[in-house]
């Protein structure tokens, strides 16, 4: 059977016990009793987009169920056990197509919205809250079905400067917000932060925010203000609410007390703002620069865990697991 496959698509024969590939398969063909075959579930059922798996089975209930799984006797001819891949792997790569124009279409989409946003900041002009909701559904949506690194992947491929670290962020918040069981209320909430939260960059001359090399004092003086202009212009406006103006404000602050601009300390900086901080540093350092290279996934992280007194240690803990596992998957 792997030598028939082989001659359509890769395919590899592992084991009862073997480490799994760690390269996302199209289609899992599983031959073995149930107890060994469970193993399987921690590529076919366990993520948010579960691998096709065909079982052929062996007596007792099956390892695993669900939409993904089609179960066929395991004494069933070869033509039929082929017949029955063939056409599983056939759905797989179209809903592979599928997923790629939806990716598309949800990424041209958040990044039209985040321009108008930044666009009707620099004018002066109210943020519509319908595109703001549009913008976080479609993060929302986006990440659910493909995850953070076909997100980032495709958010990359825009060189659109500080959209493109917006919609990086927002989708490792709304990654590490699903993982941590936040509420769909909650959820949305958090994206939503993360598509405002540097909202004030859109009064920076673009010739400081895209300057390939350090800041003079002054202008970094001028870039520590961002925080302060973002907050101001959604208050003036009236119509969000104060945990979003907060993480605007403070996603500089440093448990330490030393961030920017209010200098705030420990519990006085709220969880959401604490997520967000996170979110976005990890971003920043894993961002491609035209002055360095992006950092990998555990470069960032280890240096997130070396910077005392920054970020927020439990939720740092468990932000890692997420980011490393996302690196993996997506490599």
């Amino acid at each position: 059977m792997e030598r028939a496959i082989a001659l359509v698509m890769d395919c590899k024969a592992v084991e009862p016990g073997a480490v799994l590939p760690s390269i996302r398969p199209h289609l899992v063909i599983v031959d073995a009793p149930p107890d060994r075959a469970a193993a399987v579930n921690l590529v076919a059922g366990a993520s948010a987009r579960p691998v096709p798996c065909l079982i052929l089975a062996r007596g007792g209930p099956a390892p695993f169920t669900g939409a993904h799984v089609r179960q066929i006797p395991a004494t069933a001819p070869r033509q039929v056990v082929l017949a029955n891949a063939f056409a599983m792997i056939e759905d797989a790569a179209r809903s592979v197509e599928a997923r790629k124009r939806r990716l598309i279409e949800h990424v041209s989409g958040a990044t039209a919205i985040v321009a108008d946003l930044f666009d009707s900041a620099a004018l002066g002009a109210g943020l519509r809250q319908s595109d703001i909701d549009r913008g976080t559904e479609l993060v929302l949506d986006a990440v659910s079905e493909v995850g953070i690194g076909a997100w980032l992947e495709a958010v990359w491929r825009h060189d659109i400067g500080v959209y493109q670290h917006t919609l990086g962020v927002a989708g490792h918040a709304a990654t590490f917000g699903a993982t941590i069981g936040l509420s769909r209320s909650d959820l949305g909430r958090l994206v939503r932060a993360a598509l405002l939260h540097d909202i004030g960059k859109s009064r920076i001359p673009v010739d400081i925010l895209n300057k390939p090399g350090p800041l003079t004092p002054e202008e970094f003086r001028l870039m520590q203000r961002h925080p302060d202009i973002g907050a101001s212009l959604l208050t003036a406006q009236g119509e969000f609410e104060p945990a979003i103006i907060d993480v605007v404000r403070h996603h500089h602050e440093r448990l330490d007390g030393r961030g920017y601009p209010d200098r705030l300390a420990g519990s006085a900086i709220s969880d959401l703002v604490r997520i967000i901080s996170i979110c976005d540093v990890f971003s920043a350092l894993t961002e491609r620069r035209t002055y360095r290279q992006p950092a990998s996934g555990a470069e960032a992280l280890s240096i997130m865990v070396e910077a005392e007194g920054h970020l927020d240690r439990d939720l740092l803990r468990a932000f890692t697991p997420v980011m490393l596992g996302n690196e993996t998957l997506s490599a």
